[in-house]
């Protein structure tokens, strides 16, 4: 088991996760036939002539974003309506045969060079429209109009790929070759991460509200992430039971009791994706966005547990983002500023005698400073290693003394603190259990 311990410690995310998690927040676009019919998902038939945004201004996403902090935009290039944003030779169900004429993945790609933004889409296998959808040429049109996307809009640093599968416009579902459109992505874009319930690299968090699970690991079995790099041999216990039934909804994915059993072990890190309006991805009249203070227990829930935000923002029938969602996102970024834009001075020290898979680290600051956060990273180039910990106050008895529990760590932990510990001067971080020797790369105080 240790042997194990040591291998699940060493599973190392690659370059392009790490540029990923470095990212931290980016916005997606849900923007097509449905933002003029004011449904959630086409059925293929709608008529090319509804599409036609008044007065598409991808300059204001861009803007938009960057006020709010965001560093990428992903935009629906094409949903299960199989309607296409851009101009695809493939298909005449695009905007060439809409009364806009345009092409918003051009007018996004290059409005997010020109505000020094990334670019990525979202380009949905179900596809409502297409006569090919069921049969295996399918794959083929699909991998087509992905090479366009690939190869057609300079870098790209997201292919975000949807696993529904419903009926075509023959009644028939598709048998979807991902091995074959991860390849491609690969050949085309080497540097984009992939979005897929499955991996390669990046997961699903399981839900759509905002938040992510308590233990919310990137070191995960690959019967969850079939299509990521088993990193690890397989677990002690592989010859004696099965690791199964895993999906991303599940409270419980990374745990020992779960790699024990795995054939073999991946790095696939989640995404937290939610839409700033509530349960709706399309523009849709008089919805209003979350209050400040809901995208920020957001932001809490997803980038501070180790986990990467994708925050839906959808473009309106004139082709811009709301005057209310764009006030929104600027008030967000001056919550963020306000709470982690100025670092309180802190001693941080490790502990005289701490045992490598349990430190501890004594925190000091100044007797006047108030803390609400402490913010903890792991070292994550090395692994993801920590299990557990705690933080306690100096100030206070042994027993009544701890102030936060967490369990992992990862890229990055926010532990928001309550109103008896905020005001305390020392505190102590307890690593109570890990994998192997801990590499904990910062430790600050906001």
């Amino acid at each position: 088991m240790r042997e194990f311990l040591k291998q699940a410690a060493s599973v190392k995310p690659s370059a392009r996760q790490l540029a990923w998690f470095d990212m931290e927040m980016y916005i997606f676009c849900h923007f097509g036939v449905n933002t003029f019919t004011d449904r959630e998902w086409g059925d293929g038939t709608e008529p090319e002539s509804v599409f036609n945004p008044s007065a598409l201004d991808c300059d204001q996403w861009v803007e938009a974003a960057k006020a709010g902090g965001f560093k990428g935009i992903v935009l629906t290039a094409k949903h299960h309506d199989g309607f296409c944003l851009w101009p695809s030779k493939y298909t005449e169900h695009s905007v060439k045969n809409s009364p806009f004429k345009g092409d918003v993945v051009k007018e996004l790609s290059d409005a997010c060079r020109r505000g020094g933004i990334k670019f990525g889409f979202y380009l949905s296998p179900w596809d409502r429209n297409s006569k090919y959808y069921g049969t295996p040429e399918y794959n083929d049109y699909y991998c087509n109009q992905l090479t366009e996307l690939l190869t057609g809009y300079g870098d790209v640093f997201c292919v975000w790929f949807d696993g529904a599968c419903g009926e075509g416009p023959n009644g028939k579902k598709q048998n979807y070759d991902f091995p074959r459109y991860v390849e491609l992505v690969r050949k085309y874009q080497p540097g984009a991460v992939i979005f897929y319930d499955y991996g390669p690299d990046v997961r699903w968090c399981g839900n759509e509200a905002g938040t992510s699970r308590t233990a919310e690991w990137s070191v995960v079995p690959s019967e969850l992430c079939y299509l990521s790099e088993v990193q690890t041999g397989k677990g002690p216990m592989a010859d004696y039971g099965k690791t199964e039934f895993l999906y991303n909804s599940q409270d419980d994915l990374g745990s020992i009791s779960k790699i024990m059993y795995s054939q073999g072990l991946v790095f696939a890190p989640a995404e937290v994706d939610t839409s700033i309006k509530g349960r709706e991805w399309f523009w849709h009249e008089n919805r209003a966005p979350h209050s400040v203070e809901k995208l920020f227990d957001i932001y809490v829930a997803s980038v501070g547990t180790n986990a990467c935000l994708n925050l839906n923002v959808p473009p309106n029938r004139k082709g811009r983002f709301d005057d209310a969602d764009v006030q929104r996102l600027r008030e967000f970024k001056a919550m963020l500023d306000e709470r982690f834009g100025k670092e309180v001075p802190a001693d941080i020290e490790l502990v005289e005698g701490s045992l490598p898979l349990q430190p501890k680290y004594s925190i000091k600051c100044a007797s006047d400073a108030i803390v609400n956060y402490i913010v903890i990273e792991e070292d994550i180039t090395q692994g993801q290693r920590v299990e557990s910990f705690v933080l306690r106050r100096y100030d206070e008895p042994y027993a009544n003394s701890f102030c936060y529990m967490g369990t992992c760590i990862g890229h990055k932990k926010i532990c928001v603190l309550n109103n008896s510990a905020k005001y305390a001067t020392k505190w102590e971080l307890c690593i109570t259990s890990a994998r192997d020797d801990v590499k904990i790369k910062s430790i600050k105080l906001y």
